[in-house]
């Protein structure tokens, strides 16, 4: 897309289309989503839907950053196949404890404002809550309407010590934050992990990775 600067047009590489008429939340101004009010019963990765004819699904995007990159590119020419499913769960960019900062607030920018704009466009959305290291666990609750329903993915993220430490010290956080009405979880729900989510009383939606589902079938 094109945008006009002065007298010249410019290329948008930042996107800004996206966030048009957009409401933001903190300093480091993160798209505000309004979150849909049904609830998925199926999921299907964003890769694996543009081939798909499962409509009853919701779009995911746990998996590999590359696979839906695209979307990030040309978000224009997936809008007509997103449409087609029920909703999506907005894009879960990675966010690694090592990365700067800085990059962890761009990832985390890139999904709520893929979620906005394709929520301007009529698509039902729950937003993914994603953190990296501490330094993150306000910044993935920016744009989140509390007392909602939010998504998180465990996939991946709960394999170490480290890891699951980390996890747990962010979910709890964003559980006391946005005081959730429904979590959607994607991956393992390990009981130790959601104690808070189910003494509060959270309502928990567990869906099984792909990965684990393959593995399923191998071994019957």
């Amino acid at each position: 897309m094109l945008i006009q600067n002065n007298t010249r047009q410019v290329k948008d590489v930042f996107r800004s289309f996206l966030v048009k008429n957009a409401d933001y939340a903190g300093k480091e101004e993160i798209p505000c989503i309004i979150t849909s009010n049904l609830l998925p019963k199926k999921v299907i990765s964003f890769s694996n839907a543009i081939s798909s004819k499962d409509f009853n699904s919701w779009i995911h995007f746990y998996e590999d950053d590359w696979r839906f990159e695209k979307l990030w590119n040309n978000p224009q020419k997936y809008l007509s196949i997103i449409k087609r499913f029920k909703g999506i769960i907005s894009p879960d960019y990675s966010l690694y404890y090592d990365m700067p900062l800085m990059y962890q607030g761009w990832n985390t920018y890139r999904g709520k404002a893929l979620g906005y704009w394709l929520q301007e466009n009529g698509v039902e959305i729950i937003p993914n809550v994603r953190w990296g290291d501490e330094r993150t666990f306000e910044l993935s609750t920016l744009g989140v309407e509390k007392n909602k329903t939010i998504a998180v993915g465990t996939h991946g993220c709960i394999k170490t010590i480290e890891g699951k430490q980390m996890f747990i010290r962010g979910f709890d956080y964003v559980v006391q934050a946005l005081k959730p009405k429904n979590i959607i979880v994607y991956g393992r729900m390990p009981d130790k992990i959601f104690c808070l989510a189910k003494m509060y009383g959270i309502n928990l939606i567990q869906f099984d990775s792909e990965f684990a589902l393959s593995h399923k079938k191998e071994v019957m």
